[in-house]
């Protein structure tokens, strides 16, 4: 028998038992009006239902108890009635009726139910003890595969030091041709035109036109090297030129090269960002250091959420700036009243000023456990993004950033991945569609 209730105050009892009990291992039926809800398993056993003094409170003490049939539908009985009675058969008969005319209250209910969701971890807690058991054992095994992973980073890290060395004499010569400290040869030089009119002269014609070409370059200034190469890649990408003030630029034109070296083996994983500058009027260092040590290990009160190798914390180093030239600081004006004398007096005070060159005084992760507050760790975290973007990007394909060619491959790339989805996404509604046209009750 289907579950006859009071339009008053059936979505008082009904939401209540339904959210406590039963959004783990039922399901709804919906036909001719009615909602019911069915046991996945056979289990006919009773359901301890905390919810006598919300039906006290709704029903003045008419509800007293509920349990489960055999057929699997809930049912309610009278105080001091048996279900099954003739009294309580003739009550249901006319909570029914009640209902029937109230088609706000089933359809409430049914919303109700649909918002229901079923997790998985809801799955696992309906399992029986000894296949619980079973799944903590395969959790032991994938905490040792996380250490398997954890060592093959480290390899991975030796691989690192090892080719780094063999890039080491290209990015040599890079910074060579870069100052001017060496003139490329023309093999060396030799790079296929992208000017299609050009591939197309031929004989006599093109001999003229490289001969014009020389000649009006004679006139034409011969720059040392490449001219503010970094510092146009640091205007070129935008995570760096963010960080990039007016008063920063001057001294990043003085910027020769950026190296990334690795820890030594045996020592524990980390790299170092040296930015080389040559000899300005701002500051004495000929080389600017930012360390960011790394850990590749699975966490111990987390282990399931190792994916690699993460930075944990950065070192930068002490900048002697010559005097009057630290643009981190500026310097403010402030007057002062005495309270006795009521004179004034003008204080001179330095205070924080934004500059790329804090990239260099990162804010030092706390070893006694303390947290950060939420500005902190953002700048922290946005702190190693850059560091990590320098390693992997900036400094292997400097000159791709330079001309701009390694930007517009991302931008291309992010670009073709929001086409991706918005054809997925054009597709999935052409599909509802469908499916709109073809359904009847439509």
């Amino acid at each position: 028998m289907t579950p006859r209730f009071s339009s008053a105050w059936l979505p008082c009892i009904f939401l209540s038992c339904f959210s406590a009990q039963t959004s783990q291992n039922s399901r709804v039926l919906r036909g001719s009006g009615r909602v019911r809800l069915k046991s996945y398993s056979g289990d006919r056993r009773s359901l301890a239902l905390p919810w006598e003094g919300i039906a006290h409170a709704a029903l003045g003490g008419l509800l007293r108890s509920c349990a489960l049939r055999p057929s699997g539908c809930w049912s309610f009985s009278a105080q001091g009635e048996l279900p099954g009675s003739s009294a309580s058969e003739s009550l249901q008969e006319k909570l029914t009726d009640q209902v029937m005319q109230s088609p706000q209250v089933l359809a409430a209910l049914q919303e109700r139910l649909e918002n229901v969701s079923h997790t998985p971890s809801s799955y696992i807690e309906t399992l029986p003890k000894a296949v619980k058991r079973r799944i903590d054992a395969l959790k032991q095994l994938q905490v040792k595969c996380a250490h398997i992973e954890a060592k093959f980073y480290e390899e991975v890290h030796d691989l690192e030091r090892k080719y780094a060395a063999l890039y080491q004499p290209l990015f040599d010569k890079r910074r060579d041709f870069v100052t001017g400290d060496v003139e490329p040869t023309d093999a060396e030089s030799e790079w296929p035109s992208e000017n299609e009119e050009e591939e197309r002269l031929a004989g006599d014609l093109k001999s003229k036109v490289v001969i014009a070409e020389k000649e009006a370059s004679a006139d034409e200034p011969n720059p040392k090297g490449i001219p503010e190469f970094w510092f146009t890649i640091f205007r070129n990408v935008d995570m760096l030129s963010e960080l990039v003030q007016e008063y920063d630029e001057p001294i990043l034109k003085h910027l020769q090269d950026i190296k990334v070296k690795f820890s030594d083996p045996g020592q524990p994983m980390s790299f170092s960002l040296e930015f080389h500058f040559e000899p300005n009027d701002y500051f004495t260092n000929s080389v600017l250091t930012k360390t960011y040590k790394m850990k590749s290990e699975p966490d111990t009160t987390d282990p399931f959420s190792f994916e690699g190798p993460e930075i944990v914390d950065c070192e930068g180093c002490t900048i002697e700036w010559k005097k009057g030239k630290n643009v981190t600081v500026k310097t403010i004006k402030k007057k002062q009243k005495h309270k006795g004398r009521g004179t004034v007096r003008t204080v001179t005070k330095q205070v924080p000023n934004d500059s790329f060159f804090n990239f260099f005084s990162p804010i030092k992760v706390s070893g006694d456990g303390e947290s950060l507050d939420e500005d902190s760790e953002f700048t922290l975290a946005s702190d190693f993004e850059i560091g990590h973007f320098f390693r992997e990007r900036i400094v292997p394909r400097a000159v791709l950033y330079f001309t701009g060619e390694a930007i517009e491959d991302d931008d291309n790339f992010e670009e073709g991945e929001e086409g991706e989805e918005e054809e997925l996404e054009g597709e999935e509604e052409g599909e509802e569609d469908d499916d709109a046209e073809n359904d009847p009750k439509v």
